[in-house]
């Protein structure tokens, strides 16, 4: 009773303290809230958990970071034994389902969006060829002479889309639909081409039995789109039969994403889409918990044993080259010879002032290259994994800063006044 009462005291003689704190929540709250809306977001998520990885990497507290990456995770079902490091988890785990968030987008484009048409898709299209076939030659140009190294060719053939898109929407209203979409269909085409060449270069030891598994689970998940079932459950039951399949099979296990993807129906006969709403469902996830987590965990360089001659060597050199001056070039120059041969044309009211910054955007690798560098120098080649990670970050940040103040430099200036009148930024 005297604690009651004593309880009611204080909280009314701190009524003005009390009102602070709701208000000073609400606040917090209001500007948690509008950071996750802002389309840079992402981007910005990605850049913190890449400067902590480093930080940790490079700090006492290294020995702390790997041993956390290093933990051991078991899942035992009977004879079903899949034993592997928490960084493994992540790479084949939490990555298959940014690959099937990647799959639903893809498969949204191609039927209904920016990639529906010969007309819409032809520009990107040539751009993301240009943009693979560039910066792999760039990295070969470095590692001709190593056939260790030569793994790593399309390490620097990858655009990062969150983060490339994140960086742009820093330039708010300023910048075009129509440079958005382009960016946005270059970047969809250049993943799907990245899953292809994962899945023919970067497959080994190969286990017919998994892959028997693996095609069952594939014609399940194909007799469920054709008899028109909705509901996602059955999709997600065979779906991570397929997952399983294939991580055990040698073909790596993020490919079970896109299929599963691909599998799941875009429209019902009402008009709604179970492809759409997992897609919704699963953006926030890959944005703000999926893709940093994997930046943490793939992006700690030890730059300590490092001299600067390492940096130096043909495997950092070649990727950041491949990725600030290849994409660029690749994306131009195939750009150039399609609108040329009246195959593609340009975005209304677009030129190519506008083009050439964000062709340097997308050598924006990160999370696609730093993904591919894990499968390319495994084992004994191991060692080159932190001289491509240290590539990666490089040539990636160097396209976004010049990117962004280059693409700044060519966009009209907004006026707020105006806009402010009208409502648009009230």
């Amino acid at each position: 009773m005297f604690i009651a009462v004593a309880i009611e005291y204080s909280r009314s003689s701190n009524s003005d303290t009390l009102e602070l704190l709701d208000l000073l929540e609400q606040v917090m709250e209001r500007a948690i809230k509008n950071f996750l809306s802002q389309e840079s977001a992402g981007g910005i998520l990605l850049m913190v958990a890449v400067a902590l990885a480093m930080i940790m990497a490079n700090s006492p507290l290294s020995g702390m970071y790997q041993g956390f990456l290093d933990t051991e995770m078991q899942v035992r079902v009977g004879s079903l034994d899949i034993d592997k490091t928490l960084i493994h988890w992540i790479n084949d785990g939490l990555m298959a389902l940014f690959f099937m968030l990647i799959g639903l987008e893809v498969k949204r484009e191609l039927l209904e969006g920016a990639l529906s048409s010969a007309a819409q898709a032809s520009l990107p299209t040539f751009a993301a060829i240009g943009g693979m076939v560039f910066p792999a030659g760039i990295y070969l140009l470095f590692n001709y002479g190593d056939p260790i190294t030569q793994a790593g060719w399309a390490i620097p053939a990858a655009t990062d889309i969150a983060f490339a898109l994140g960086v742009m929407a820093l330039l708010g209203s300023r910048v075009p639909v129509s440079l958005k979409v382009f960016l946005l269909a270059l970047a969809i085409i250049d993943d799907l081409g990245v899953v292809v060449i994962i899945a023919m270069f970067y497959s080994t030891d190969l286990s017919m039995l998994s892959l028997v598994v693996a095609a069952v689970a594939i014609l399940g998940l194909v007799g469920l789109n054709r008899k028109g079932v909705m509901a996602l459950g059955p999709y997600g039951v065979l779906g991570l039969i397929l997952w399983i399949a294939v991580l055990k099979s040698g073909v790596h296990a993020t490919l079970a994403g896109v299929i599963i993807a691909f599998c799941i129906p875009l429209r019902a006969k009402d008009g709604t889409s179970p492809s759409e709403s997992l897609e919704h469902s699963l953006h926030p996830w890959s944005t703000f918990i999926i893709l940093p987590i994997f930046a943490f965990a793939n992006a700690g360089v030890d730059l300590s044993p490092m001299s600067f001659g390492d940096l130096l060597s043909p495997v950092p050199v070649g990727i950041a080259l491949g990725l600030l001056l290849g994409k660029p070039l690749g994306v131009l120059i195939f750009s150039y010879i399609g609108v040329k041969l009246k195959l593609a044309v340009l975005p209304e009211g677009m030129g190519w002032r506008h083009i050439a910054p964000v062709a340097v955007m997308c050598g924006i690798g990160f999370t696609m290259s730093m993904f591919i560098s894990s499968l390319a120098f495994t084992g004994d080649a191991a060692a080159y994994g932190d001289f491509a990670r240290l590539g990666i970050l490089v040539g990636s940040f160097a396209s976004a800063i010049i990117g962004y103040f280059w693409l700044s430099k060519v966009l009209p200036e907004v006026d707020v006044t105006k806009q402010n009148k009208k409502g648009e930024l009230a």
